[in-house]
């Protein structure tokens, strides 16, 4: 008679991390993400292009794109170009998170990031640097995909979009210290030193992802390598029995079976099965696409936002002003959006209607502020619509996250980023440039690009009328039928559990 498997052998416990530590290392490593970001959209790394006046007078430019001699379109390739890679690797990370530890495969893609990274600091030409930020792309993937289960698994119930919001809040203020720090670096070193930094930064977290105990996500069920493979390859063989023997030995029925071939082929159709149960998520759908709307404008916001304060208002220091009105937007906006959510009782249709109302009104201030000749009619009103705008970054996170069943949320999370992007700050760099080298006045360029935020408000305003269920709670389908299971606790239960 096969026994079943101890509760130490499913669920090994860690011994340093609490919420409070995870919540503070995801902060982190999503801050060094979009410092990332914004160093390589600061005048002193991205530089200036070369160019010549109506005399013959010639500038050999400055940073990236006087060095390779690039054009605004090629300029905002280099910014997207780590789209490619997040596209192809994010669905991917999220499957693998059903049978390889998701904290493990967190330490695989930093590790990825973390060369990828140092690479594009050796780069000598446009398409080198373009390829090193494809990687980029494929090591961020894994870690937008599972770092906000994890958190919304071990937040305090009446805080999970308060932790949220904190966890986003790193975007904005990791993008402003990124234009702080690519400018500063760009100054004092090169432009190529911005990025060894940031590489010799993140590889202490790459580490920690391979030396630390594995945690465990929600809807998920990992016993070590070997037990979560055979589960996953037992849930994917319905007639197949597997059992754990007395001496410890994996037992199983119909071995001559061709395991890998049914396999294979079972995990790609529960791939694709999964894809159809977002697509037909109707709260999910419209959370997204109100969420490509605002991120088309964001992206762009903070690649061209530098170089058009430069233009319209001429700053001689847009770096720091920039990026210095955006963290403290970024902050308190993200945090007061989070917090503002759990007051009004954390509910989908609530999330709606602070995302909604929150991007219409920042959207009225951002446009007005771009009407103003005066530079500080500007700062005024641009910092109250991204104080609004920012807010929206738990609330949109939050929906994104409990609209799914809990099983679901990594592939939810891989298909919003990859949207977002793909649909949003991936082609609204490029546009904006072109926009830009057509109508050559930055005036009208940020106008018409602000303007798309009152389309993502409308989306959102949809959201509030649909039907929509917290499936935070929902078994996942996917999840392996293990007894014991209940021993698997979320890092918040299982401290409370040892301090009671």
């Amino acid at each position: 008679m096969a026994l079943a498997p101890t509760p130490s052998l499913l669920a090994p416990q860690p011994s340093w991390f609490t919420p409070k530590r995870l919540l503070a290392i995801f902060c982190l490593i999503n801050l060094l993400n979009y410092v990332d970001r914004g160093a390589i959209a600061s005048n002193g790394v991205n530089g200036s292009p070369r160019s010549c006046s109506d005399s013959g007078t010639c500038s050999s430019g400055s940073g990236i794109q006087g060095d390779f001699n690039l054009n605004n379109f090629q300029d905002g390739v280099i910014s997207s170009a780590f789209m490619v890679g997040l596209l192809v690797a994010s669905p991917i990370f999220a499957s693998l998170a059903k049978s390889v530890n998701p904290f493990r495969l967190i330490g695989v893609g930093l590790t990825v990031w973390t060369l990828a990274t140092a690479g594009c600091g050796f780069s000598f030409n446009f398409w080198s640097i373009t390829i090193f930020r494809m990687f980029v792309g494929v090591g961020e993937a894994s870690f937008i995909s599972l770092a906000a289960p994890f958190i919304d698994d071990n937040a305090p119930v009446e805080q999970k979009t308060a932790w949220l919001g904190i966890f986003y809040m790193c975007i904005p203020s990791g993008i402003a210290v990124g234009y702080v720090y690519g400018g500063l670096v760009g100054s004092y070193l090169t432009w190529h030193w911005a990025f060894w930094i940031e590489a010799l930064l993140m590889l202490p977290f790459a580490i920690l992802g391979f030396v630390m105990k594995p945690l465990q996500l929600k809807g998920f069920s990992h016993a070590g390598p070997e037990m979560s493979l055979i589960s996953v390859e037992t849930a994917c063989l319905g007639d197949e029995v597997t059992s754990i023997g007395k001496d410890g030995s994996i037992e199983a029925s119909k071995a001559s079976r061709s395991r890998g071939a049914v396999y294979n082929s079972d995990h790609l159709m529960r791939v694709l099965q999964d894809m159809k149960s977002l697509l037909v998520e109707r709260v999910y759908v419209v959370n997204v696409l109100g969420y490509i709307a605002y991120n088309f404008v964001i992206g762009a916001y903070s690649y061209w936002g530098p170089k058009a304060g430069y233009s319209i208002y001429h700053m001689s220091n847009a770096d720091l002003l920039f990026g210095g009105v955006t963290i403290v937007c970024g902050i308190f906006g993200s945090l007061a959006g989070g917090y503002v959510l759990d007051l009004m009782n954390s509910t989908l249709t609530n999330a709606f209607k602070l995302l909604s109302v929150a991007t219409f009104f920042g959207a009225i201030f951002c446009f007005a502020a771009f009407c103003f000749k005066s530079l500080y009619a500007f700062i005024v009103l641009f910092a109250i619509g991204e104080l609004l705008v920012f807010a929206t970054q738990g609330p949109v996170n939050y929906v994104c996250l409990h609209s799914v069943k809990p099983s679901l949320r990594p592939l939810s999370m891989a298909i919003s980023t990859v949207s977002i992007h793909i649909f949003g700050d991936v082609p609204s760099s490029p546009l904006v440039g072109v926009l830009q080298d057509h109508i050559n006045d930055w005036r009208i360029s940020a106008l018409i690009l602000t303007s798309v935020l009152f389309l993502a408000s409308g989306i959102w305003f949809i959201g509030i009328f649909l039907h929509s269920v917290d499936r935070f709670n929902e078994d996942s389908e996917h999840s392996i039928p293990i007894p014991d299971r209940s021993s698997t606790t979320p890092l918040l239960e299982e401290n409370s559990v040892s301090s009671a």
